[in-house]
C-alpha cells in the first residue's frame, strides 16, 4: 500500500486561514485531487497532510495558496516530506493546542450575497433571522477569544447547535462547514428591543419591526452591532438628528450615514469607481466622498461640510433594519463624546439610556469592541484610511525588520493604538480614541491585554512617545522587568509609512500635524526630516511661533491667528475684521502680549496650528468643538478653481535648517481677508502655497541627500488636495512618494512606527552584541 507510487507530505500553511473557510476548501481540494489524509488548525496556521500518487499531490501544492477563498491571506507554504502509510479517505480533524500560538486572526467580513439571498427569502429557515453568516461572512475578530479559531474559543460557544445548523457544520458539501458562528432562530442568537429603563418592549423580529418604526417615527434608537452599539437616527430627519448631537454632546463633527446598498449611497454622495470599490469591499468602512447637491440629509449631520461619511450595511442586521425603515439612517458610534463605544449590553444601558429612546440589543457577547473604519479614495494611489479598526483590524502587518525580542508600542495621545510585534510580524490594534481619559485608558489596557493572550506575546520591550505627560507613555513606562524605547513622535511617523512598504530608508519626509513632542522639548509638526527605521535627522521645519495658552490654542484657532500675526506684523496686530464678531478686543490684546513675551506661549512648528490661524483669519472656524476641526472646513472651504498661491518661501537658518517662513502667508491671507475675498479664496491659496512649498523643499532636500524617496505622512496629509497635489509634483520630478495606504497617516499610525523603530534598533544592538562576542571569542 506505501509502494513508489504514493507520496506524502505535512504542509504547514501561514497567515489568515481560520475562520475563512480555509480547512472545507483544502478539504474539497484534497478529495477532488483523490488525496487521502487530513486537514485541522493550530496555534499556528492550518496542518495538511495529504498521500496519494505523486501528481496529485504536486497539484495540491501548486494549487493550495492560488486558489484559496477570497477571505484568506496565505503568507507562506512549509512542505515536509512524509513516508506514505496507505491511508485512505480525507477528513478534518480537532484543532491541536498547546503549541505557541502564532495565527493571525481574521477581522469581521461583511454579509455574502449567498447569506443575504437566505435572508430575504421568505421560503428559507433564516428568513429574517439577523445572526445569519457563513465561512464566507461574518464575525470573527470581535468574537473571538483565543486561538485556533474554533467555536468554543468564540462568544458563541454558549450557544449549541440545532440538528439542522450541526448537520450544515459537518457537511463538506456545505458553504456552512466548520461555519464557527453558525446559528439560526431555532439555536442562535436573538433580539429584544428594550426601554431604556429595562422593560422589554419586543423580541426577535417584532423587536427589529418595531425598532424600525420608531426609526421612521423620528426617535434615536441605540443598535447593537458586531463591534459595539451605534446610535442610529432617520438621516433626513432635523429634529432627530438635533436631539441626537444635543444627548450624545457632539457639538459639530460629522456623523456617518447607512444607506441601504449602492443606489441609495448614489443619492447622497457623489462616487467615483474608488468610492464604489472601498463601499463594496468586504470590510464595509466609512467612505468620505462629496455630498450631492440636493441629497435628503438634515444639515445637522455634516455641517459646513462638503462631503458626507457614507457606509452600506455589513452585517445582517442592519440589512434588515435599512430594508423596514426604508431610508439612510445616521449610524454613529454609541458612546458620549470622547469615550469608548459601549458593547457590553449593562454598560450600553447606563451610558446610552439618557441618548436613546431605545435600546435594540442581542444576546451574542462582544469580546472586544471595534469602531467602524473610515477611509477615503485618493487619485493616482491607494485608499487613505482615516480609522482602521473594523473590517481592517486585527490583519497583521509585517516589519522590514525582525525584532530580536518580542515588543509593544504604545502609540500616542491622540487616535491611539497599540501595536504587538513577534519576529517581523505585527499586530495593530483597532482604534481606540483619544487617551485623555480614565474609560478610554481602561479600553486601552484592556486591547493590550487581550492582544498579548490571544496571539500570545509578551513584550520584553515597550516602545513609547517621548512626551512624558500621555497616558499612554506612562503606562509603558509604567511595566516592569521591559526595555524601554523612546521614539520621537514625527520620526514614528516617517518609519510607520517606511515600514507599512516593506522599506527601512533612508527617505526624506514631510511630516506635518498638529502637535508632537520634539527633541529638544518644544512642540513639532511641520517637520522636514531624513532618515529610516534606526534614526533620523531634522533638515528642516515651519518657522517657530507662539502658542498662547498652550492647549487652549488647539481648541481656540483665533488664539493661531493672533500669534501668527504678531510674529508677521508685529508685537499688537489689530483684531481682523472676520474675527470681530468671535473675540474681544481686550482679550485679543492680552493673547497678543502673550504670543509676544512668550508667557504661557510655548513655541511650536505645528503646520496643523497653521492652517488653524488661515482658517480663523478667513473667517471659517474661530474655535472647534473636535480636532482638526479648523483644518477639515479649510480644505471643505478650498474653491478648486483656484489657481493663485500665497508666497511660503524657504531658506537655510543659522543652523543650517530649512525653515518654512509663514510670515508673508499670514500676511497675504490677511490681505485678502480684509479686501473681502471670499474664504473659499483665501483656503485655496493658502493649501496652493503649502503644495509648493513642500514640494520643492522635499525635492530639494532629496537632491542633497541623495534619495530619490518622499515620505508625506502626518495628519495634515488626510487633506486630499495636499496630498494629491505634492504627490503630483513630487513624481514629475522624478521622485519615487510613499504615503500610508494601510495605515492613517494621522496618529493611529503611529504604535507601528514606534515598533518598526524599535525593532530596527533592537536588531541593530543584537547584531553589535553578537560581533563584539565573536571579536572577543
Amino acid at each position: 500500500m506505501s509502494g513508489p507510487r504514493r507520496r506524502r507530505v505535512r504542509v504547514r500553511v501561514a497567515g489568515i486561514v481560520q475562520g475563512v473557510g480555509f480547512r472545507p476548501y483544502v478539504y474539497r481540494l484534497a478529495t477532488g485531487l483523490g488525496l487521502a489524509g487530513h486537514a485541522g488548525n493550530d496555534e499556528r496556521g492550518v496542518v495538511v497532510e495529504a498521500e496519494g500518487t505523486p501528481a496529485a499531490v504536486a497539484a495540491l501544492l501548486r494549487r493550495l495558496p492560488v486558489e484559496a477563498p477570497p477571505l484568506a491571506a496565505v503568507e507562506r507554504v512549509e512542505v515536509e516530506e512524509l513516508a506514505p502509510i496507505g491511508e485512505r479517505g480525507f477528513r478534518i480533524v480537532a484543532s491541536e493546542r498547546g503549541g505557541p500560538v502564532d495565527a493571525p486572526v481574521a477581522p469581521d467580513v461583511a454579509t455574502c450575497d449567498a447569506c443575504l439571498a437566505e435572508l430575504f427569502d421568505p421560503a428559507d429557515r433564516r428568513h429574517r433571522y439577523p445572526f445569519v453568516n457563513c465561512t464566507d461572512c461574518g464575525p470573527r475578530f470581535t468574537i473571538v477569544l483565543g486561538v485556533p479559531y474554533d467555536r468554543l474559543l468564540t462568544t458563541m460557544a454558549g450557544f449549541a447547535m440545532c440538528a439542522a445548523c450541526r448537520a450544515e457544520y459537518e457537511d463538506p458539501a456545505d458553504r456552512r462547514f466548520h461555519a464557527q458562528p453558525n446559528a439560526c432562530p431555532a439555536c442562535g442568537p436573538h433580539l429584544a428591543l428594550v426601554e431604556p429603563a429595562g422593560g422589554v418592549v419586543a423580541e426577535r423580529d417584532a423587536a427589529l419591526r418595531a425598532a424600525a418604526g420608531a426609526l421612521r417615527d423620528g426617535a434615536v434608537v441605540a443598535v447593537k452591532g458586531i463591534g459595539g452599539y451605534h446610535l442610529a437616527c432617520r438621516a433626513a430627519g432635523e429634529e432627530a438628528v438635533a436631539a441626537l448631537r444635543a444627548r450624545k454632546r457632539r457639538e459639530e463633527k460629522p456623523f456617518a450615514i447607512m444607506a441601504r446598498d449602492l443606489g441609495q449611497a448614489r443619492v447622497l454622495a457623489e462616487l467615483g469607481d474608488g468610492e464604489i470599490a472601498l463601499l463594496a469591499a468586504p470590510e464595509r468602512p466609512i467612505v468620505i466622498a462629496p455630498r450631492r447637491p440636493g441629497a435628503a440629509v438634515a444639515a445637522a449631520v455634516a455641517p459646513r461640510s462638503r462631503e458626507l461619511g457614507v457606509m452600506l450595511p455589513y452585517s445582517p442586521l442592519h440589512h434588515l433594519l435599512l430594508a423596514d425603515a426604508g431610508e439612510p439612517l445616521v449610524m454613529t458610534s454609541g458612546n458620549v463624546s470622547d469615550e469608548p463605544i459601549a458593547s457590553d449590553d449593562a454598560d450600553a444601558i447606563e451610558r446610552l439610556g439618557g441618548i436613546a429612546d431605545l435600546v435594540l440589543r442581542h444576546d451574542r457577547p462582544i469580546a472586544t469592541r471595534t469602531d467602524d473604519s473610515v477611509v477615503r479614495a485618493v487619485r493616482g494611489r491607494g485608499p487613505l484610511v482615516l480609522r482602521r479598526s473594523r473590517g481592517l483590524a486585527p490583519a497583521p502587518l509585517e516589519l522590514p525588520v525582525a525584532t530580536p525580542r518580542p515588543l509593544l508600542a504604545c502609540g500616542a495621545e491622540l487616535k491611539s493604538t497599540f501595536c504587538l510585534v513577534r519576529g517581523t510580524r505585527a499586530w495593530v490594534g483597532h482604534h481606540i480614541g483619544d487617551l485623555k481619559g480614565y474609560e478610554t485608558l481602561l479600553s486601552f489596557v484592556e486591547g493590550v491585554e487581550h492582544f498579548e493572550r490571544l496571539f500570545a506575546v509578551a513584550p520584553e520591550a515597550v516602545a513609547h512617545d517621548l512626551h512624558p505627560d500621555a497616558l499612554a507613555t506612562r503606562y509603558a513606562l509604567e511595566r516592569e522587568g521591559v526595555e524601554h524605547v523612546g521614539v520621537q513622535h514625527h520620526h514614528a511617523h516617517l518609519a510607520a509609512c517606511l515600514a507599512e512598504h516593506g522599506e527601512t530608508g533612508p527617505a526624506v519626509g514631510a511630516i506635518f500635524d498638529g502637535t508632537g513632542y520634539g527633541t529638544d522639548g518644544t512642540v513639532w509638526g511641520g517637520e522636514l526630516l531624513c532618515g529610516g527605521l534606526e534614526g533620523f535627522e531634522r533638515l528642516g521645519h515651519l518657522r517657530p511661533v507662539r502658542l498662547p495658552g498652550g492647549d487652549v490654542a488647539v481648541r481656540e484657532p483665533w488664539r493661531m491667528a493672533c500669534a501668527w500675526l504678531v510674529e508677521a506684523l508685529g508685537d499688537a496686530p489689530v483684531l481682523p475684521a472676520s474675527l470681530e464678531a468671535h473675540v474681544d478686543p481686550r482679550t485679543w490684546r492680552a493673547v497678543a502680549q502673550m504670543a509676544a513675551t512668550g508667557i504661557a506661549a510655548p513655541v511650536t512648528t505645528s503646520m496643523g496650528r497653521l492652517f488653524d490661524a488661515v482658517a480663523a483669519l478667513a473667517g471659517i472656524r474661530a474655535r472647534v468643538s473636535y480636532e482638526g476641526q479648523a483644518a477639515v472646513e479649510l480644505e471643505a472651504a478650498a474653491d478648486p478653481a483656484e489657481g493663485d498661491a500665497y508666497p511660503l518661501p524657504a531658506a537655510p537658518n543659522g543652523d543650517g535648517r530649512l525653515v518654512l517662513d509663514g510670515r508673508p502667508t499670514i500676511r497675504a491671507a490677511l490681505r485678502d481677508a480684509e479686501a473681502g475675498r471670499f474664504p473659499a479664496t483665501i483656503a485655496a491659496r493658502f493649501q496652493n502655497a503649502v503644495v509648493a512649498a513642500t514640494a520643492e523643499s522635499c525635492a530639494r532636500l532629496a537632491g542633497e541627500r541623495g534619495t530619490g524617496t518622499v515620505v508625506l505622512s502626518g495628519g495634515v496629509f488626510q487633506n486630499r488636495r495636499l496630498l494629491e497635489g505634492v504627490g503630483e509634483r513630487l513624481a514629475a520630478e522624478g521622485l519615487r512618494v510613499l504615503a500610508p495606504e494601510r495605515l492613517p497617516a494621522n496618529d493611529g499610525g503611529i504604535s507601528y512606527g514606534q515598533a518598526a523603530v524599535a525593532a530596527a534598533r533592537l536588531a541593530a544592538a543584537a547584531s553589535r552584541s553578537s560581533a563584539r562576542t565573536l571579536r572577543l571569542g
